[in-house]
């Protein structure tokens, strides 16, 4: 359902869906409605046919400035705990949502990214940011430790040293730091940013959309398991794979082995020759 003012805006253009915060006003600053509205619009584009890369960004100056004090934490307080609990449940529920999404995902960073900014990031496959985009963990200058998943998300993409200085000291970092640091893929100016992450976009519309899905998934389920179970895991995943789409295998073997059309090294098989 439409809201009369849609805190998420999104348009769809050759086969990318550009998805916004929109609460420019407000630093794009996450309250429970645009929570429950950034879910609905998730499940509307995942399984869309003309949609095969979805992009978060932010309108205005800001990526996103984190939650909003007033109605995500003091309104939800002030009803109790039953409140609380269901505004964590909306936020993490369409970030966990977007961790484990049907198409590959990229965040760009066009400005501030704060505190609870750090868990829709941390979902994305990829991002990018704009050297002049601003991040800090600012929890610790209000008296709290990084919730909702921050803490874990800088523990995960940054070095010991750099989580502990992000989080205990609450200091501004740039787009360029956050690349240095890994906390994003790369960093370029404002005014390059869409035009890098579009063609970010359209290589990945160039693969093998099932191959896609088995490979961001592998990555972030063996991130926490031995050796031996991921290989175990693996050896399985590719099986499935192959199930739900042999055809598309088999096409980019016959390119490579047989026609001697293109390199696996060097780009993708051309996927619009595959049988349906």
């Amino acid at each position: 359902m439409r809201l009369a003012y849609d805190p998420v805006a999104f348009d769809v253009v050759d086969n990318i869906a550009w998805v916004r915060f929109n609460r420019p006003e407000k630093r794009n600053c996450m309250n429970p409605s645009l929570n429950r509205r950034m879910m609905e619009v998730l499940e509307e584009l995942e399984y869309r046919d003309d949609v095969g890369v979805l992009v978060l960004s932010g309108e205005g100056t800001a990526w996103s400035a984190g939650m909003d004090l007033k109605e995500y934490f003091r309104e939800s307080e002030e009803k109790g705990l039953g409140a609380v609990r269901k505004s964590q449940q909306e936020a993490y529920g369409w970030w966990r949502r977007l961790r484990w999404y049907q198409k590959p995902t990229i965040a760009m960073v066009n400005g501030w990214c704060f505190g609870g900014g750090y868990g829709p990031l941390f979902s994305c496959d990829l991002a990018f940011a704009a050297d002049e985009a601003q991040f800090a963990l600012s929890e610790i200058n209000w008296g709290i430790l990084p919730g909702g998943g921050a803490t874990k998300v800088v523990a995960d993409l940054l070095s010991m040293r750099d989580a502990m200085y992000h989080a205990l000291t609450g200091e501004l970092i740039d787009g360029k730091k956050a690349a240095e640091w890994k906390l994003v893929n790369e960093s370029v100016p404002l005014a390059e940013l869409r035009t890098r992450v579009k063609q970010v976009a359209d290589v990945l519309l160039s693969k093998n959309p099932v191959a896609l899905k088995a490979t961001k998934d592998a990555l972030r389920r063996v991130a926490e398991m031995t050796y031996d179970s991921a290989e175990d895991y693996l050896v399985r995943a590719q099986e499935a794979a192959n199930y739900f789409d042999n055809e598309g295998r088999k096409e980019g073997i016959h390119q490579f082995i047989d026609e001697k059309t293109y390199k696996p090294g060097l780009g993708a098989y051309d996927k619009t020759r595959q049988a349906s």
